[in-house]
């Protein structure tokens, strides 16, 4: 399924802007993206303005931490992802936030499959169709059958994406009095 044109920001629909970064598990990319997503955002001041969280596709791991190599990558970037506890995403969420980061395609078409219509398909995304130098379709790569180096590889695009991601939400925020 082809990614809908990233480059149109979705505004904020209320005073707070809402991300859900939506893996398969919830224990290894969409942690990592909440948590560096969370530390981009609160370096910019801007935490009273936007809020973080993550959620998978399926129930495997809920309640559960992230994955020790998702903590251990995030540890050896500088950020913190101990306090993760796993959940599933629920249809009803589409509602209550402005942008859906879906980590690959197959969580893009999920996630869309869930939306009852146009409006929240459009708040559906690709992560890292917010890194200008991905290229159009890319994916957070699944480390969960590596090693060390995948999840290093994950902190990377994650960080990218997520810079991208802060302009845009930047750019979708209401003019601050």
């Amino acid at each position: 399924m082809e990614d809908m044109d990233d480059s149109v920001d979705v505004p904020a629909a209320g005073p707070t802007y809402r991300l859900c970064f939506v893996c398969t598990g919830n224990i290894c990319r969409s942690p990592m993206a909440a948590v560096v997503m969370q530390r981009l955002v609160d370096d910019e001041g801007m935490s009273d303005l936007v809020a973080v969280d993550s959620a998978g596709t399926n129930a495997w791991h809920v309640g559960g931490p992230a994955d020790v190599r998702a903590i251990a990558a995030l540890g050896d970037g500088g950020y913190d992802g101990r306090a993760h506890r796993a959940r599933v995403f629920e249809r009803g969420w589409l509602d209550g936030r402005d942008l859906v980061l879906a980590l690959d395609q197959g969580h893009l078409r999920e996630l869309r499959a869930l939306a009852r219509n146009d409006g929240q398909r459009a708040k559906v995304r690709l992560l890292r169709s917010f890194d200008g130098d991905a290229a159009e379709g890319a994916e957070v790569a699944d480390p969960y059958f590596g090693d060390g180096r995948d999840f290093a590889e994950v902190l990377e695009q994650v960080e990218r994406a997520c810079r991208g991601l802060l302009d845009a939400v930047r750019r979708a925020l209401p003019a601050r009095a």
